[in-house]
């Protein structure tokens, strides 16, 4: 019983620390898109050719602007070939006749280095929902939902992974980036899910109001959709940029046109619903409790979301902000998602899902 304990608690640590990681992951991931990072390393596994990447033009290969100019062609043939399979043969012909990929990227030690702090974060993540995995299957007799979850992260994380690359090397076609992000949060909310029954052992009894569950609901899913928008926000702003050549940055924002508009909008619906759930929350459970704390939680997390906006819209994308916009939203997801998670627990492990 005690072996079975402890290996029961070295999944659950190692899932905490994986969620961690994740959310560490999406900041990453945001500081190489507001900085233009993404190319920064043109190879892969490698970069440059190197498993440390490169710090002065002097260590780069010969003719390195040729050699991944054509690798990168490569891979954006076979991608459109896929995408002809698919019946997506117009956005497979766009990616065909993209000139833009020709021209070769410059070299930034800065950029270089981003993407492969970038890289590295996400094999050690990488590494982490493979050891989850692996200790799932102590859950084999008690709950084998653990384990299919487990395992069907790791092979979602590989998605992820080949979809980023390609992400940068169709220079952000606009769905792709939209999925990419939904797919992230996938990923943490499996995570969270396969945290949160380790933790309770799969004993779950509803002990709240059904409209307190449905709200919490459709929070959840307005918070995707503002999360979805924002991302399209994103994907305008950089049809705009290219077009203007990077000119007149601070009207890039208004430039974006209605899509930047609903974002606004729903993020104060986002707003009054927290508010009505919260009110909810409160008649319910006790200051002290998880769910009040989550709730603060979310607050505060919108609140900044809101701060961030701000900053974004009237100071001209400033990279932090962008970048701490996308984790800000990761972390109200995931504490929504959790807050949802625990409005299923048996009043008997009321401390075990915390």
């Amino acid at each position: 019983m005690g072996i079975k304990a402890s290996g029961n608690n070295t999944f659950i640590k190692l899932n905490l620390l994986t969620i961690i990681l994740l959310f560490v992951l999406i900041l990453a991931g945001g500081v190489v898109r507001s900085t233009g990072s993404g190319m920064g390393c043109p190879d892969w596994p490698k970069c440059f050719g190197r498993y440390i990447p490169p710090t002065s033009l002097s260590e780069l290969p010969a003719n390195y602007k040729d050699t991944y100019v054509q690798k990168r062609m490569d891979k954006n043939q076979r991608f459109a070939k896929m995408l002809d399979i698919f019946g997506y043969s117009q956005l497979a012909m766009r990616i065909r006749n993209d000139k833009s990929i020709l021209v070769p990227e410059e070299f930034n030690t800065a950029r270089t280095w981003t993407e492969y702090i970038n890289r590295l974060i996400g094999a050690i993540s990488g590494v982490f929902l493979l050891l989850c995995a692996v200790y799932s299957f102590k859950y084999r007799k008690t709950n084998k939902l653990i384990i299919f979850l487990s395992v069907f992260n790791l092979f979602l994380v590989g998605f992820q992974g080949w979809l980023g690359s390609i992400v940068v090397s169709t220079n952000l076609v606009a769905w792709i980036v939209t999925v990419h992000m939904l797919l992230a949060l996938a990923i943490l909310a499996i995570s969270i899910a396969t945290y949160h029954m380790a933790k309770v052992q799969g004993r779950y009894k509803v002990t709240v109001k059904p409209l307190v569950q449905v709200l919490t609901l459709i929070v959840l899913a307005i918070s995707v959709m503002q999360i979805t928008f924002g991302t399209e926000v994103r994907e305008k702003v950089d049809a705009v940029a290219t077009h203007l050549e990077g000119s007149y940055r601070d009207s890039w924002v208004k430039r974006a046109g209605d899509i930047f508009t609903q974002h606004r909008d729903i993020a104060l619906v986002v707003l009054a619903l927290n508010l009505i759930l919260y009110a909810l929350i409160r008649k319910q459970f006790n200051r002290h409790a998880v769910q009040q704390q989550l709730m603060s939680f979310t607050f505060l997390m919108i609140m900044l979301q809101i701060i961030t906006g701000i900053s974004l819209s009237y100071f001209a994308l400033p990279p932090f902000a962008q970048a701490s916009h996308i984790v800000l939203a990761s972390l109200m997801f995931g504490a929504q998602f959790y807050l949802l998670m625990n409005l299923f627990k048996s009043e008997n492990v009321q401390g075990a899902g915390q």
